[in-house]
């Protein structure tokens, strides 16, 4: 297993360089800064351990930056509950709070090691079938569908609002499923996946030519969800220059391909989602009230998961029947201990980060009965 431990203390790097060259199943290799990781880790590195707190480039941005191409272990100092958050929105695992022994840090990367070897066994799929559909019900959640209900039978453009993980395009899907377009075509965005630069001819597509690399045409989201739904996630990331050709194109109900002067008229219906404070980024000028209003016709909140209680156990037992069918383990249950344990956890990264746990658990537990210590919650509890 080949692992690149970035840390910015000489005395912490030197000491675990020491410390692992004991272990000869894992090849390490260290860096002092997350610029330097990024220019020396390639896709021969199995696992990214990471700190936190590092001058310049720190880990949470070293890991938005890694773009969920690596599996990662943070370690810090000082954490605290909202860069625990972070990084669990981030898809993070493992957090290891210093000081630790070494033991502790093996015992992480053979869990991860363990979860990779396991997945390889499976076959490659573009779908994550354990957030594609509702595996819970409970009062606040029926609130909520309540409204988008309604709102699905309408071409009413729908703001879907709550924290990362909720679930918001499971909701975004249900809307499309349940409204008279549910036949065309349902396209998903996330405008935070996408660079500033590349995001105006994603939505809008070019024309061959319209830039270096423009080698031939292509269509944009737009034109690809004609007739249907296109979802905008984290809206809130859209860069302020396209927030007005965004308007213009819900407004005019036409589009126009970079570097073309045509027009091309398109019937959509838009559904958009945020965890910001919208109103907030209008006052610091970084979202445009005229676009906010338009988007937001009708909004839904989402509760977060620790406000849906009633569905923690029902998700958890959904998802751990569809992983032990996935990896091939006969059927396992959750001890007593877990179930509480499931119970009275926070859950700061909603069902997103239920299904990892869950999933992680199914594949590290040594028996049928998942036990608390293989929920590995205690590790993720901050100050």
């Amino acid at each position: 297993m080949k692992i690149a431990i970035v840390e910015d203390d000489i005395n912490m790097r030197k000491s675990l360089e020491i410390a692992m060259s004991d272990y000869k199943e894992f090849e390490i290799q260290t860096f002092k800064n997350a610029k330097d990781a990024l220019k020396g880790i390639d896709d021969s590195f199995n696992l990214v351990i990471t700190d936190i707190n590092m001058p310049g480039m720190d880990g949470i941005e070293f890991v938005k930056t890694l773009g969920g191409k690596f599996e990662v272990i943070i370690m810090t100092g000082n954490a605290t509950l909202q860069r625990a958050i972070e990084s669990i929105h981030l898809g993070v695992k493992d957090f290891l709070l210093k000081p630790f022994d070494v033991d502790t840090l093996i015992e992480a990367i053979k869990r991860e090691d363990k979860i990779q070897k396991v997945k390889k066994t499976l076959p490659k799929t573009n779908s994550d079938n354990a957030a594609s559909s509702f595996y819970g019900t409970s009062k606040a959640l029926e609130a909520a569908l309540k409204i988008a209900d309604k709102a699905s039978k309408t071409d009413a453009s729908i703001l879907l609002l709550g924290e990362s993980g909720v679930g918001k395009e499971v909701f975004a899907s249900y809307i499309h499923n349940n409204s008279p377009r549910a036949k065309k075509p349902f396209v998903a965005i996330n405008m935070a996946a996408i660079p500033d630069n590349l995001i105006e001819s994603e939505l809008f597509g070019f024309e061959k030519g319209a830039f270096t690399d423009a080698s031939e045409a292509k269509a944009g989201q737009f034109e690809q969800a004609n007739g249907g739904t296109l979802f905008l996630d984290e809206i809130a990331e859209m860069p302020y220059g396209v927030q007005a050709k965004l308007l213009r194109a819900l407004q005019e109900k036409e589009i126009r391909r970079l570097g073309s002067s045509k027009g091309i008229k398109i019937d959509i219906r838009v559904v958009s989602a945020t965890n910001a404070n919208l109103n907030e980024k209008i006052k610091n000028g970084e979202f445009r009230s005229d676009l906010y209003f338009r988007l937001n016709t009708i909004p839904v909140n989402i509760p977060p998961l620790r406000e849906r209680k009633d569905e923690i156990l029902q998700i958890a037992q959904k998802v751990l029947e569809q992983n032990c069918i996935k990896y091939g383990f006969d059927l396992k249950t959750f001890s007593d201990e877990a179930l509480k344990q499931l119970l009275d956890y926070h859950w700061p990264g909603n069902i997103r980060e239920l299904i990892s746990v869950v999933e992680r658990a199914v594949i590290l537990s040594e028996s049928d009965e998942i036990t608390p210590q293989e929920l590995f919650l205690e590790s993720r509890v901050f100050n």
